[in-house]
């Protein structure tokens, strides 16, 4: 009976363990994730902003730079 109650309060142990390890790992990289589109929208709506400002002032430069990344013709 005491080997019983023992070996459940190791597996409930190695199971918290497991969990905190699983949860910190996942908070890394959540924490990666966050960090990271912090830094894109801000890149994105400058980028967005200046194919804009490209577009009003030279359309077919805009035109060329869109065929470019779509690879395929715009009408």
């Amino acid at each position: 009976m005491l080997r019983t109650i023992l070996t459940l309060g190791a597996v409930a142990l190695l199971g918290l363990f497991a969990l905190k390890l699983l949860f910190g790992v996942a908070g890394l990289f959540f924490g990666l994730l966050f960090w990271l589109l912090r830094i894109a929208i801000p890149v994105l709506l400058a980028g967005t902003l200046v194919y804009l400002a490209i577009r009003l002032i030279s359309p077919d430069t805009a035109r060329r730079l869109r065929q470019k990344w779509s690879g395929r013709p715009s009408y």
